[in-house]
């Protein structure tokens, strides 16, 4: 019997008692269905991160705060008891009792003559009390921290020029949600817009600043929020901190710092290594989203887990429907192997059946996830998400779908294992005289 006698015969052999072979690949369709499902949600989480990142162009950034930021939990913690107090660092307050060590000028010279460093820019730490255009409604306005330099995804408008404007003090990216609102009839309209930012200094007095907007940005994952030019950054932080000493403007939470692109990570990891000589800790854009990389797999593996129990108990249904195919066939097994078939081929036979088993459920419950999960996804996308633009959060690869079928398939053939080496050891003689 060749290669393909076999496996027409064992494709034949597992519809000879068709409730049990259904019942057995309902039991592997549950667990195909959902591991698939589970890798969706992975794929589309992980695509729409993929995507979001990408535009942001940060991948040349590097975020420079002092080391002590990173440790302990930030503020100034230490779980190593008191630290002795040193005059000459320079504090930011963030609240009542809270405090963390700032960056100063001093520390972005030191950054600038990093080699690897092209240039670096403080960022400022500003806090709108309003905006608004013309004569409209105040709103108030919460300001993104990222570095201007990100490419985000602009709906009209482009990116910041160096260009200087006489008529305002810098220029800003308006969120797409503050169009209607503030009386601009589309996001082309508000383009190259005049509007007002309140900000209100130390002592109760608040200024007004003209801003232009330069694009009006999608909503995506890093919030609904403005992102300022350095030039409306600096002149919001003069506002704000008008009548303060220089020994308060000149302190910054932290700092950018632009590398040349394409670096290797063994380029980058030096950088951080000479920023901590000097008291400095250095995050990328990839460290920051890494924790929630190592949550998103956590939960993706968690759902595996269900998943795969329901794989191991189909693996189970898998044995019991093979045993009882070669209790119901020992008679004509025995005269298979009476007419000289050896026990390889009937091994590979029963082998073949179960393999069999596992493909219709896997393939079955893969098909019917994907469809299933795209109505899912449509469905969310615009209704639950319609404000993340461009998340799925079910999407499917098909080299993990191929993956899970041909997973399912090794567990089937390793659960029919047993019953096919029951069937190749069956002595001919006994076997023929089974009642």
């Amino acid at each position: 019997m060749s290669f393909g006698e076999i496996v027409s015969t064992a494709i034949g052999n597992t519809f000879r008692s068709r409730l049990r072979t259904t019942l057995t690949v309902l039991a592997i369709f549950v667990g195909a269905f959902t591991l698939t499902l589970t890798n969706g949600i992975g794929t589309g989480v992980r695509n729409y991160m993929n995507s979001q990142t990408s535009s942001l162009g940060g991948e040349d950034l590097i975020t420079v705060m002092q080391a002590s930021m990173m440790a302990d939990g930030g503020f100034g913690a230490s779980s190593d008891g008191p630290v002795e107090y040193d005059p000459d660092k320079a504090l930011l307050s963030a609240g009542p009792g809270f405090s963390f060590e700032a960056i100063t000028d001093a520390d972005i010279a030191t950054i600038a003559a990093i080699p690897g460093i092209l240039d670096v820019q403080p960022l400022r730490v500003v806090a709108p009390d309003f905006i608004q255009y013309g004569d409209g409604p105040r709103f108030e306005l919460q300001v993104n921290p990222s570095p201007p330099e990100l490419s985000v995804d602009l709906v009209a408008g482009a990116y910041f020029s160096n260009a200087a404007d006489a008529e305002t003090a810098g220029a800003l990216y308006l969120p797409v949600s503050y169009v209607e609102p503030l009386g601009f009839t589309s996001p082309a309209a508000a383009v190259g817009s005049l509007v007002t930012i309140g900000v209100t200094d130390a002592f109760g007095t608040q200024h007004q600043v003209t801003a232009r907007v330069a694009g009006v940005q999608q909503a995506s994952l890093f919030g609904d929020s403005a992102l300022l030019s350095h030039e409306l950054s600096e002149a919001l932080f003069a506002a704000q901190t008008s009548g303060l000493p220089a020994s308060v403007t000149g302190m910054y939470q932290s700092a950018t710092a632009r590398f040349a692109a394409g670096s290797s990570p063994a380029q980058v990891d030096a950088i951080k290594a000479a920023l901590a000589e000097e008291g400095l800790a250095g995050m990328t854009l990839a460290d920051q989203l890494g924790s929630f990389q190592t949550v998103l797999n956590a939960i993706v593996g968690i759902l595996n887990g269900f998943a795969a129990i329901a794989l191991v108990a189909a693996g189970f249904g898998i044995i019991n429907t093979l045993l009882m195919s070669v209790q119901e066939r020992t008679r004509e097994i025995g005269l298979m192997k009476a007419m000289g078939m050896g026990a390889g081929k009937i091994f590979g036979l029963f082998s073949a059946e179960a393999v069999f088993i596992g493909f219709l459920g896997s393939a079955i419950g893969a098909v019917v996830a994907i469809v299933l999960g795209s109505v899912i996804s449509n469905v969310l996308a615009t209704t639950v998400f319609s404000d993340l633009q461009g998340l799925r959060i079910l999407a499917f690869d098909w080299v993990s779908v191929l993956g899970v079928v041909l997973l399912v398939m090794v567990i089937a053939f390793l659960a029919g294992t047993l019953p096919a080496r029951r069937a190749a050891r069956l002595d001919p003689i006994e076997a023929l005289r089974y009642e």
